[in-house]
């Protein structure tokens, strides 16, 4: 983490490409702060942890495709997984290579897609230029909304066993979360709800990403497990899972009603409001295993 607190000219999550390390940039930065009681005739110093959030320039080939604002890490992860939603690949192999590097005012992320792959993709090419995360930015028509492929096969049964103790591991793998509590996770829990997979971002979108992008990079199948989202589930999230071929998404905030249509389109199991001790089931009741039907 870096401390900025107190350097003239710097403000908070800004960073000149000097301050890049063997790792990338930093995460987060810590600044200081003046914490004011409403009832106190003084301010007192103190100082915070705040999530970076950076442009980064997604390129294919030597193509400028998107800008998104996003958390400095795991890029390789953010390139396959957001190359898998946006459409632009279908299959990990399809990229030849990533690489990242300084950009005025934020980074660059190379992608090197296969040549076919290439042309396909220029073919098609829209221009975003994203929020934290916007998955629709760029599209003119309501006709080219994101719709994944459409997936082969019932997928796995679920126990709520399992989803309660995935909930509970994703806490405590949130560590950018606990130190800034600003930033979104996405998890990957397999089968009987360990966590194989977990990205951050300020993004909650990137974060789902992120997480896609390691599952494509180590080989997973969709259906060894489930996704969990610490975030609202909108139609885009809704959609990247389906791209991935997830069955089960569970989310920890409510979703829209776009979302529960899209997850009812690509049969999908979607349980959101999810607690400790409760979560509501909105489509595909028939993956989960409530307590007592197990066996």
């Amino acid at each position: 983490m870096q401390d900025v607190g107190g350097i003239p000219g710097q403000e908070a999550g800004q960073e000149s490409e000097d301050d890049f390390g063997a790792d990338g940039p930093a995460t987060s930065v810590k600044v200081g702060t003046l914490v004011v009681a409403y009832d106190a005739p003084e301010a007192r110093p103190d100082s915070r942890a705040l999530a970076v959030e950076m442009p980064v320039n997604v390129v294919y080939g030597t193509v400028p495709y998107a800008v998104m604002m996003l958390t400095p890490a795991d890029l390789e992860d953010f390139a396959y997984g957001f190359s898998l939603t946006e459409g632009v690949i279908e299959a990990p192999d399809e990229i030849r290579g990533v690489s990242v590097e300084p950009g005025e005012g934020g980074l660059r992320l190379l992608v090197d897609l296969a040549p076919g792959r290439l042309r396909e993709h220029l073919a098609r090419k829209r221009a975003i230029s994203g929020r934290t995360g916007c998955g629709v930015c760029g599209i003119e028509d309501l006709a080219a909304l994101p719709i994944a492929r459409l997936r082969s096969g019932k997928g796995p049964q679920v126990t709520l066993a399992a989803i309660q103790t995935a909930l509970t591991a994703l806490s405590d793998r949130q560590t950018l979360n606990r130190e800034t509590r600003a930033v979104h996770a996405a998890g990957w829990a397999n089968l009987d709800g360990s966590l194989l997979a977990v990205r951050e971002d300020v993004g909650r979108h990137n974060a789902l990403d992120k997480c896609i992008g390691a599952l494509l990079r180590q080989g997973v199948r969709p259906d060894e497990g489930f996704l969990v989202i610490t975030s609202r589930c909108s139609f885009e999230m809704a959609e990247k899972a389906a791209s991935l071929g997830a069955s089960v998404l569970v989310a920890i905030s409510a979703p829209t009603s776009l979302a529960i249509e899209r997850a009812r389109c690509h049969d999908m199991t979607l349980c959101a409001i999810a607690r400790s001790d409760t979560l509501t089931v909105f489509s595909g009741r028939e993956r989960l295993i409530l307590a007592g039907e197990e066996g």
